[in-house]
């Protein structure tokens, strides 16, 4: 019960960037949720540089009725509306909320293969 799949988003922010999730579902779902990562380093308020996601059904919110489908759902809308008072980066939550124009150009940098500060990112650009 692990595999990846890939959000595309074809608006906002991450329009044309390809990020890779992997999902571990453990033995007690649906009653426990699946353990998602990044697999890709990105410039995200609610997603850390590590690949850990700050995404409510997967941690408190998370209910059996959920399902897989909810979870994609939950990453594709976190791509489309990046939540800046839910940071798992609060270097990226600061930059979106106060200078929300300079945050599109960290986020394209960093979806070019660019730097952002000290840190670089790989292109994922599709």
């Amino acid at each position: 019960m692990n595999f990846v799949i890939a959000i595309k988003p074809d608006e906002g922010y991450y329009r044309g960037g390809t990020f890779e999730f992997s999902f571990a579902v453990p033995t007690m779902y649906p009653h426990e949720p699946p353990k998602v990562r990044c697999e890709r380093k990105v410039y995200h308020p609610n997603i850390d540089l590590d690949g850990n996601v700050c995404l409510n059904i997967l941690r408190e919110d998370w209910k059996p009725v959920l399902s897989i489908s909810s979870v994609i759902f939950g990453l594709s809308l976190l791509f489309s509306e990046p939540n800046p008072d839910d940071p798992l980066n609060k270097e990226a939550a600061e930059d979106l909320a106060r200078t929300p124009q300079n945050f599109a150009m960290n986020v394209r940098r960093a979806m070019q293969g660019g730097y952002v500060g000290q840190h670089r990112f790989s292109s994922c650009l599709r």
